[in-house]
């Protein structure tokens, strides 16, 4: 079972930047692959970034490309997403979550595990 911990959220004016943490705990972190999504309200909760097992690849939501960035630390068993050039439409609660496999996904159903996760108000 794999315990997940998000954390860095928070209220920014557009054009700020937040860094997300989000921390595992149980499995084997090194083996499986991570992802970010976004759920704000009455919308479903949508992909936003994700990263492989080793860190050697990610993909992003076209809408965050160039300005998230996915990282992730295996000794600290935490990944990270950096989020410059806030806007108010990536204002939504950010969820991390883990897979069973180790390559990248976009999918809900590419997740076992799920955060509980971490709110991000952007105000113009």
């Amino acid at each position: 079972q794999v315990q997940l911990v998000e954390s860095g959220g928070g209220l920014v004016q557009a054009g700020g930047s937040l860094r997300l943490s989000c921390a595992a705990s149980g499995g084997t972190f090194s083996t499986y692959a991570i992802g970010w999504f976004r759920q704000a309200p009455g919308k479903e909760r949508e992909f936003v970034a994700t990263i492989n097992s080793s860190g050697s690849r990610t993909s992003y939501a076209d809408s965050v490309k160039g300005r998230f960035t996915i990282s992730r630390d295996n000794a600290k068993n935490t990944v990270y997403l950096q989020m410059n050039n806030l806007k108010p439409e990536d204002t939504a609660v950010y969820y991390c979550a883990a897979s069973r496999n180790p390559w990248i996904g976009m999918m809900r159903n590419d997740y076992a595990y799920w955060g509980q996760g971490t709110q991000v108000t952007v105000s113009s």
